[in-house]
């Protein structure tokens, strides 16, 4: 993915904010806009595809950002998968001294898993399976090159008409053997999808916790609607005991902390709701998979081995279409020991 300057650049306006693109990029529309900035379509002229360009305003204004910007664009230059977003191109408007913003050109997917579990659109079974062994395929790949995604969410699974998935944001994103040189206690994952060790702030916690996301995607999948939508940490952790049940003592000791312990302790004895009746129409195999997700203990949690191999995705399972990859080197994020700036722009 090349960094370029020195483009002739044609300059649109979209929703209030000016938007540069090297001229063969002709932008169509805005289709999304967040708290980064906005992202529009675009027909790439050279190329003859249609493509999406996210504009990253003032990527280097806030320490947090910019690592995140720099982690992600890191990360997919190593990460290649038909189930990861594929960046295509990043380049720079102005000059490299005055540069503010980045503009980071991928492949375009209409809609996300998160827009279709809101609409009216038809989920059926085989759909819950495509989409789930499109995820699990894909985070096969991550997790071989020692990566954990931390914030796996609907909305970050891009899915296009023929239902093809897409992992994408890998701005939270870590190497798992870098835990010892970097505690990871960056904010991760949005709150509904966290893993208990997580929202108990245990610091050392592996790819276990995407696993857990994935439950909870799962479960989502199945209802339309989220499985522990909770307003804030202990809301969060009670709606998961109501489901789950109290967890045992051993459990308890080994994930979390003293002050999570103790609230925990501290409610009503959780028989936990079988599945069946919180997911009454859902096949025996595809509740035995989320069971085996939704677990207090990580090390009890299916791996994505594990979870490949499971009788629910038995029709969609081809290990030998299911790439893996070296570790990734963790030299190459050595940035996260150090303050950055606009030369440490990938």
């Amino acid at each position: 993915m090349p960094t370029d300057l020195g483009y002739v650049m044609s300059q649109y306006v979209v929703h209030g904010t000016k938007f540069e693109a090297p001229k063969h990029y002709k932008v169509l529309e805005p289709i999304g806009q967040g708290a980064y900035g906005v992202v529009c379509s675009a027909k790439d002229e050279a190329e003859g595809e249609t493509v999406a360009i996210k504009k990253i305003e003032d990527a280097f204004g806030h320490l947090t950002f910019a690592k995140r910007t720099l982690r992600e664009l890191r990360m997919l230059r190593h990460l290649r998968h038909e189930n990861l977003i594929d960046v295509r191109h990043v380049f720079l408007p102005g000059v490299m001294s005055t540069f503010e913003d980045i503009y980071v050109v991928s492949e375009l997917m209409e809609t996300d898993l998160a827009s279709i579990l809101r609409s009216s659109q038809l989920l059926t079974d085989d759909h819950c399976k495509f989409f789930l062994y499109q995820i699990m395929r894909g985070l096969k790949y991550v997790h071989s090159a020692q990566v954990i995604h931390r914030d796996l969410k609907p909305r970050n699974l891009l899915v296009n008409a023929n239902c093809d998935l897409k992992i994408c944001d890998f701005g939270l994103a870590r190497i798992q053997q870098c835990q010892n040189q970097l505690p990871m206690t960056e904010y991760v994952c949005t709150r509904w999808y966290r893993a208990p060790e997580v929202l108990c702030s245990w610091s050392n916690y592996t790819m276990a916790i995407d696993i857990w996301s994935v439950g909870c995607i799962f479960a989502e999948m199945l209802t339309r609607e989220p499985l522990f939508p909770g307003h804030n940490t202990r809301h969060q952790l009670t709606l998961i005991i109501h489901v789950l049940g109290t967890p045992r003592q051993e459990d308890l000791d080994k994930t979390l902390n003293d002050k999570c312990r103790s609230f925990i302790e501290a409610l009503q004895l959780t028989e936990a709701i079988p599945l069946e009746e919180l997911f009454s129409h859902a096949s025996p195999s595809a509740l035995n998979f989320l069971r085996k997700t939704l677990l207090f203990d990580p090390d009890k949690r299916s791996t994505v081995k594990q979870a490949l191999q499971h009788s629910y995705l038995e029709q969609l399972y081809c290990p030998e279409d299911e790439p893996t990859r070296a570790p990734l080197d963790s030299t190459d994020f050595e940035f996260e020991h150090r303050k950055i700036n606009k030369k440490s722009a990938p």
